[in-house]
């Protein structure tokens, strides 16, 4: 029997690969995610107030001016940097999604570009191939254990991935990576309170404080700092302590190196909490077909399994968020703005819409009927909606066909459509011809000779244009 812990097992895979080693499934889901993560950082970096007491604090605590800041033309230190992208990428809740849930990419990829801007001369394919190690590593940790409702694994287990692939950004070897990871276990926290809990900004803001710590794991162990040797299977390791023993570490063991998880992310067409998607399609496709005004609606029923129904309860706080993150996790809010809008975007989950009496009126329309069926094991859950409307029909709605889903996935012209719009929202926007140059630039990533070249590009100030 193998008796190294998975720590090892893992830095030996990230010393390991090679560009060419990848699937293109993989590359092209890499690409995918930075280009979808860059757009959905600009827009937060326009629209959510939390972000001004994150300048503030990394303004405060700068250095050397090495790294650009997505949105502003500030340059700081590698550390503060992936905090303040990192804080960015999760904001809007509209970065990629794994098909059973849970972010990735929002910690991964700030820390990533932030020491690839820091080092220099890391080629686009450099670049891919640590975004797509970090994306298959999570989702191999994930998958290793059962659905839970405690810790918040994006975090928990984030930092892990996003460590290696800063470790492979740097080139540390096998044992300075495996060191890193060792590291990375002061960084790995948070419990999903930050998302059934209300009136916080850290459901907004928690990828950044991964993305730091990645960073500082990766960039110490480089130094030469060494970490605890059993990461996760040691007596007081990862996996005894947080997760009782209860894993399976087949998963991330078969077939690592070979099949590269990362393949199939999923990204949101809507701004939302990603299990919010099915029911928002639901909603949005009926609506349309049948051509339903607010107005028409009686009664909006979704049904709900355990981790929905934290979205739905206690009933009344969610028909009425604080903010626009509770708003996104608040699926009665969520299906108010669909049928009252007829779409779900950005601009819908500002002070605006979280007093449009129209949209209030409408959330104290939806009752969430629990039903077991649509329990979260394994793959995210199907939805189902029943709308009742004034003149005595009721209509089911169904997630089938949901845009971003396996079925339906959204491409890559989808995506830059995307960020086209997140783009415009940004604190400083840039002007289209140089978002055409971003986009250009990555659709070509693993032809680019120096990756600093596209940070440079959407960070560079205006006055240099």
């Amino acid at each position: 029997m193998d008796h190294q812990d998975l720590s090892f097992h893992l830095a030996r895979h990230v010393a390991r690969t090679r560009f060419e080693d990848l699937p293109q499934g993989a590359v092209d889901a890499a690409k995918k995610s930075v280009l979808d993560l860059l757009g959905v950082s600009l827009a937060a970096s326009g629209t959510i107030p939390a972000i001004k007491g994150v300048m503030e604090f990394v303004r405060a605590h700068g250095g050397s001016p090495h790294c650009g800041v997505l949105g502003f033309e500030d340059r700081l230190p590698p550390a503060m940097a992936a905090f303040a992208n990192g804080a960015m990428a999760h904001c809007l809740d509209y970065d990629d999604v794994a098909p059973d849930g849970n972010h990735a990419s929002s910690s991964l990829i700030p820390a990533v570009l932030a020491v690839a801007e820091f080092k220099g001369g890391v080629s686009g394919k450099q670049l891919i191939t640590a975004v797509a190690l970090g994306q298959d590593i999570f989702l191999r940790l994930r998958r290793s254990l059962h659905q839970r409702l405690d810790w918040l694994v994006t975090t928990v287990l984030g930092v892990f991935s996003a460590t290696a692939a800063v470790s492979y950004v740097l080139a540390s070897g096998e044992d300075k990576i495996a060191h890193s990871l060792g590291i990375a276990t002061l960084g790995s926290s948070g419990t999903l309170e930050m998302r059934f809990g209300t009136g916080s900004d850290l459901g907004e803001l928690y990828a950044g404080f991964v993305a730091k710590n990645a960073v500082m794991a990766g960039m110490l162990a480089a130094a030469g700092i060494t970490g605890v040797q059993k990461v996760f299977e040691g007596q007081a390791g990862i996996m005894p302590v947080y997760f009782g023993n209860d894993y399976d570490r087949s998963k991330v063991l078969d077939g690592l190196g070979e099949d590269f998880y990362g393949r199939a992310m999923q990204y949101k067409p809507w701004p939302v909490c990603g299990i919010a998607n099915t029911y928002i399609h639901a909603v949005l496709q009926v609506v349309r077909e049948k051509r339903i005004h607010p107005g028409d609606i009686v009664a909006i029923r979704p049904f709900v399994g355990d981790f929905q129904q934290r979205m739905c309860k206690p009933l009344n706080e969610r028909r009425r968020p604080g903010g626009a993150m509770d708003a996104r996790f608040s699926l009665p809010f969520c299906l108010a703005v669909a049928a009252v809008y007829g779409d779900v975007k950005v601009e819908h989950f500002g002070t605006a819409s979280l007093a449009d009496p129209a949209v209030l009126a409408m959330t104290d329309k939806v009752t969430p009927i629990d039903d077991s069926a649509f329990d979260w094991v394994g793959a995210m859950p199907e939805a189902r909606v029943e709308i009742d409307l004034n003149h005595g029909e009721t209509v089911v709605a169904t997630s089938e066909g949901t845009p971003g889903s396996a079925s339906n996935p959204l491409g890559w012209d989808d995506l830059v459509g995307k960020f086209h719009h997140c783009a415009s929202l940004a604190a400083n926007p840039k002007p289209p011809a140089t978002l055409v140059k971003v986009t250009d630039m990555l659709s070509e990533l693993e032809g680019l000779d120096d990756a600093t070249k596209l940070m440079r590009l959407i960070c560079e100030p205006s006055n240099l244009r």
